[in-house]
């Protein structure tokens, strides 16, 4: 495996791409290229969570592709552990749409790289969790808009695919908690991505990714559990229904038991027993299921010893 972590911008540290690139050998693919997965992880626009990464690149690579995990900005820019409900100030640099372009970097360094990574640039999908599926979701809205085509300095590249995990992807239908610490927490996100504690509805609406569906939308892949209290389900149920009058394809589960942030939902992602949920932890079944038919390796109909 090729794993090296990257820079996508000069002078920041916190804004990197992880790359778990699985190595050829004749006995493989033998130089043909293989689709790729871009990991988005959680965190509240506050951190990159630990076990949205590396446990997900793999999972992806032991389905046979490609994977790629991108940190992108955030308020803790890398350096707090966690989430921070009692901050105050935003940052400029990390603040829309500094993630959105971020996703947009490293969409580009894939496509960049392809060949010596032996990517197929044409099937790169994005995988996102929490806040990571929601600047996944925004890249598929934004990707071809000015915002990110201007701000990039040329052409983005379109996602293949999109696997959504219990994201945020409507704002304008989300009543905020009042009181204790989901209130402060979500007052902290609204500060980190939005840069305010009191969004603009303007503001709202842009980073609302159902508001902005259009048939550049990737095909998509969402699941979430009924039980999230950080996440109302509905905002996965908001998407699946704004894809379905938008005519784009997709495919959606409700998982009955869990709460929020379960990752793979098994023992390789849990930090106590409360996040292995075998029902949950099927998704990843059901994704791949999904994602073969598109993401199909180039396999001969014959091994090279019969041919």
């Amino acid at each position: 495996m090729i794993h090296e972590t990257l820079r996508l911008i000069e002078g920041r540290d916190d804004v990197t791409l992880a790359t778990y690139v699985l190595e050829d050998s004749p006995e493989l693919l033998g130089g043909k290229k293989r689709p790729a997965v871009l990991v988005c992880p959680g965190g509240g626009y506050m951190f990159c969570s630990d076990r949205e990464a590396e446990p997900v690149a793999l999972r992806f690579n032991a389905m046979g592709y490609h994977a790629f995990v991108l940190r992108y900005s955030v308020l803790g820019r890398g350096k707090t552990p966690g989430f921070l409900p009692g901050a105050t100030v935003a940052d400029p640099e990390t603040m829309h749409p500094a993630p959105l372009l971020d996703v947009a970097r490293a969409m580009r360094k894939i496509a960049d790289d392809s060949g010596a990574w032996l990517v197929d640039a044409g099937r790169i999908a994005l995988c996102g969790f929490s806040a990571g599926a929601h600047n996944a979701a925004m890249y598929g809205a934004w990707w071809n808009s000015p915002l990110v085509r201007d701000r990039l300095g040329g052409p983005a590249v379109k996602p293949a695919a999109a696997i959504l995990s219990y994201g945020m992807y409507d704002y304008t239908r989300f009543e905020a908690p009042t009181e204790g610490f989901a209130a402060n927490l979500r007052k902290a996100a609204n500060l980190a991505l939005m840069g305010t504690t009191t969004p603009s509805e303007e503001l709202i609406r842009t980073l609302s990714p159902c508001l902005h569906l259009t048939s550049d939308f990737p095909p998509a892949f969402l699941w979430a559990n009924r039980g999230d209290d950080l996440v109302p389900v509905q905002q996965t149920l908001y998407l699946a229904t704004a894809l379905a009058e938008a005519g784009l394809p997709f495919e959606t589960h409700v998982f009955e038991p869990g709460g929020h942030g379960l990752a793979l939902a098994d023992q390789s992602t849990a930090s106590s027993r409360m996040e292995v949920l075998p029902e949950a932890a099927r998704w990843g079944e059901l994704a791949e299921a999904w994602l073969k038919p598109r993401f199909a390796l180039p396999l001969e109909e014959k091994p090279a010893w019969m041919r």
